[in-house]
This record gives C-alpha cells, structure tokens and sequence, in this order.
C-alpha cells in the first residue's frame, strides 16, 4: 500500500497514515484540512466526532490528534476499513472507533450525539445532501453540532435542514467545502 497521508497537526503530526485505492475515495488534501481545523479550532478539543464515508480517514485521524474525545469512522469499504483499524492501532488512537458500514445503514440505528460531523461522499453520487438530513431527522447531532460538507465544487447544497446555518464556505479546484453549524 503506497497511498500515504500526513496528519498535519496536534499529537500525531507528521505522522503518515495509510490508504488503500478505491473508486471515489480521496483523502481530503492537507491545504483543504488546514483550513476546515482552523475553522473548527474551538469546536475540536473534548467533543465527539463522527466522520461519514470515512475513506482515508483523514479528517477523522486529524480531529482525534487535535484533542476530540471521540471520533468515530463509518465506511462501507471493507479494504478501507482495514486499513483504518491498522491505522489505528499504529498510532495507538484509542479514542478512535471504526464502523464497517453503509452510511445510511448506520444512520438508520440508534442515534448518538455528535459535536462535530465530517461528511466527505464518493463524487457524483448526490449523497451529501440526504445525509445531512437524516443526520438532522434522526436525532444524531448536538445543539449547535457544527457539519463540515466536502463535494463536488458543482453541487448546489439545496435543501439542507432549514436551522443550519452556513459558516464557511470554499473552493478548491473541483472541490467545495462548507462548513455549517446547527441553531436549535
């Protein structure tokens, strides 16, 4: 496995994290994720973080080494998943939880509240938009949860749940990324 990814801040910085090949999976890049944890600077310490379409893993290994509580990672893809346990295991990421699962799957269970949420879906699937409404119809999010949105620079973001608020927002090449945050 040469697919290789450097966490850029907190207790793991500059450790390299491993990822497998696969149709639409790319790790968020590290300018992009320079940006989205200065965004979230104040949000990250001591909360609970759930990154859906997990992938790399590279926004959830990010967040668990700048000080979340708790990071859970959900993917679909078996080979990825094996290669975030591994991940997991050499950076002694304790706090952070694997789940090998279909997103929509895993948001159909028993809800749990999350401070932060990473959304990063394959490209060209239209899948953002309806997570983020089962995240808000199925109970998964804190008060003022704040949900960090990565797709295609093309995709208009309509219909998001009406008491999210929009933060931030970028482009980067083909890639958009929003940053939102929950009101009530």
């Amino acid at each position: 496995m040469s697919n290789k990814l450097r966490i850029i801040g907190g207790e793991w910085r500059s450790r390299c994290v491993n990822f497998i090949d696969a149709p639409g999976l790319r790790p968020t890049p590290a300018r992009v994720r320079e940006t989205v944890f200065n965004w979230l600077r104040n949000d990250i310490i001591a909360s609970r973080c759930l990154d859906l379409y997990a992938g790399s893993g590279a926004l959830g290994f990010e967040a668990a080494s700048r000080g979340a509580k708790s990071v859970s990672q959900v993917e679909s893809n078996a080979l990825a998943c094996r290669a975030l346990k591994e991940n997991t295991l050499a950076l002694a990421a304790n706090q952070i939880k694997i789940v090998h699962a279909d997103v929509f799957r895993y948001l159909s269970g028993d809800a749990e509240v999350f401070d932060v949420v990473f959304i990063d879906p394959p490209f060209a699937m239209s899948l953002a938009v309806q997570t983020c409404q089962w995240l808000e119809d199925k109970g998964w999010l804190s008060k003022h949860a704040k949900i960090y949105v990565e797709a295609e620079s093309t995709l208009k973001l309509e219909g998001l749940p009406e008491n999210w608020r929009l933060l931030k927002s970028k482009l980067a090449g083909e890639v958009g990324y929003h940053l939102y945050e929950r009101v009530g």
